[in-house]
């Protein structure tokens, strides 16, 4: 068994190989259904956002090749990331994620607008089991499973890679799914999800650390507060130390 990111040696040039695996996402095909949708609103747009370019592909990762934390979420939403281009980038669920990211030393700054207003993460890569935003916020099983293995090569990638933090339960389906098919874990089911609470995986294997999702519906009723997100991001910053 290679555990993520500590394969012998480790990879010589993570950047580079994270760099094929994003043009490779952005030039995926292998869901029609999210790519139609995706076009699709970017044609049609929202009235606020009439005036901008959309994205309307599938979304790269983002981060740190250096990352000792992975922040696994969901997929990019309609007018958030498949407008703007970038992870968390452009939306509420952003917004609440990034700040958390600031006060705790991952992000530079505590908002993201678009790709090129200077954001840089440190020690955190940002990335989701889907790329492409789906109707209703809900992927197939059939499209997360295409979608995959692109998280699975990032993940092993990642040389320094010490924590990875899931935002909410498919993100953590989705990842044990990964362990288990390498043969790290023998089952899912021994792994509940339950906020900020941290799940050793085994030797030379990073820590899993389960989030809610800073989607509105969990900030907009007290589900998830920025409170709460923060103290996550402080275990994993030391966790990850």
């Amino acid at each position: 068994m290679i555990a993520f990111g500590r394969a012998a040696g480790g990879p010589m040039n993570p950047e580079r190989t994270l760099t094929v695996i994003q043009k490779q996402v952005v030039a995926c095909g292998l869901c029609p259904r999210l790519r139609t949708y995706c076009a699709q609103v970017a044609a049609e747009k929202r009235r606020a956002y009439r005036d901008q370019e959309y994205w309307g592909r599938p979304v790269a990762a983002f981060g740190d090749p250096r990352a000792r934390v992975a922040i696994i979420g969901l997929a990019p939403a309609a007018h958030g990331a498949n407008r703007t281009g970038r992870m968390f980038t452009g939306d509420r669920s952003g917004d609440f994620l990034y700040r958390a990211l600031h006060q705790t030393g991952f992000a530079s700054q505590p908002e993201s607008v678009s790709r090129e207003d200077g954001m840089r993460l440190s020690g955190a890569w940002i990335t989701a089991p889907v790329r492409c935003a789906p109707p209703d916020n809900k992927p197939l099983p059939d499209e997360i499973r295409n979608c995959r293995p692109y998280l699975e090569r990032e993940l092993a990638a990642l040389p320094e890679l010490r924590v990875v933090v899931v935002l909410g339960q498919i993100a953590m389906n989705v990842y044990l799914s990964i362990l288990k098919d390498r043969g790290a874990i023998r089952s899912r089911a021994a792994f509940r999800f339950r906020h900020n609470v941290l799940h050793e995986i085994g030797p030379g294997e990073p820590v899993l650390l389960c989030s809610y999702h800073p989607s509105q519906q969990n900030t907009s009723t007290g589900k998830l507060t920025a409170e709460m997100l923060r103290q996550v991001f402080e275990q994993a910053a030391n966790r990850s130390g």
